[in-house]
């Protein structure tokens, strides 16, 4: 493979230039996001620039005390991220969020990191923190999709609900319905981006390791497996993070709660 090209910051400054492009559509049909785009760009630049300090630190140390930590610090954000944009009662789902979250990455990085890469040292920064940031980071977002569906099912369906739970005397059947069309509505995004991969889609990590000079086999190896740990990963922490919370949803009459929502 070839040399690496290293990027000079004053090329990256250069390559801001090309977002006059969105922001002149923007300003041009008065679209009210400007300010918001700015915004975004500041903190990723200062954001991505700290995480570089605190990787090569990090990565450095390769303590799997450390490198827990860091992982965990990344499970608090992204549910916190995931009760706000929700709108949900931080005292109700905070817990059964977090237990869902801790359970995905055991499962997960156990299975591919020591059975599947069979890495003597699981916790080796190298692989632990980028496979399980982006197992994390994709189940935020079709968590956020999935379990707006559930919790809304559920209080905008009510009538239908206890239809079911009335008829059928089971709880978990009245639920059933519920759970399968927050599934469906979290996991269809991720199933369309599946089937183009390779088509229409050059996936982030491996295009990333073929620019760091990696073969382009190994690195569609890599993506495959990424691919079926995002995938598991947020399949199982939504369905987890339903089944915890529906122990504090319900009452012990298996009435849903009006405090759900803040």
């Amino acid at each position: 493979m070839g040399q690496i090209i290293n990027i000079e910051i004053t090329d990256l400054a250069i390559g801001f230039a090309i977002m006059i492009i969105p922001v002149s559509f923007f300003l041009y049909f008065k679209i009210k996001l400007v300010k918001s785009v700015l915004i975004g760009l500041l903190r990723m630049v200062i954001q991505l620039s700290l995480l570089a300090v605190y990787l090569e630190w990090i990565f450095d140390k390769n303590s799997a005390l450390i490198n827990s930590i860091w992982v965990v610090l990344m499970i608090l954000v992204g549910v916190s991220t995931s009760i706000n944009r929700i709108g949900l009662n931080w005292k109700i789902f905070v817990l059964p969020m977090i237990l869902a979250s801790l359970t995905t990455v055991l499962i997960i990085d156990s299975f591919f990191l020591g059975l599947v890469i069979k890495l003597d040292y699981v916790f080796d920064a190298r692989y632990f923190i980028p496979i399980t940031g982006m197992m994390l980071g994709n189940s935020l977002n079709h968590n956020i999709v999935g379990l707006t569906s559930y919790y809304s099912g559920l209080s905008e369906k009510s009538d239908l609900y206890y239809f079911l739970l009335t008829n059928s005397g089971d709880a978990s059947l009245a639920k059933r319905p519920f759970i399968a069309e927050a599934v469906k509505r979290g996991l269809n995004p991720l199933i369309a981006t599946m089937t183009v991969i390779g088509l229409i889609s050059l996936p982030g990590m491996m295009t990333g390791q073929i620019l760091g000079g990696s073969a382009p086999s190994v690195a569609i190896k890599y993506q495959v497996m990424i691919m079926l740990a995002i995938f598991t990963g947020c399949t199982l922490n939504l369905f987890l993070t339903i089944l915890f919370s529906n122990r504090y949803i319900f009452d012990g009459y298996q009435r849903f709660k009006e405090n759900v929502f803040k």
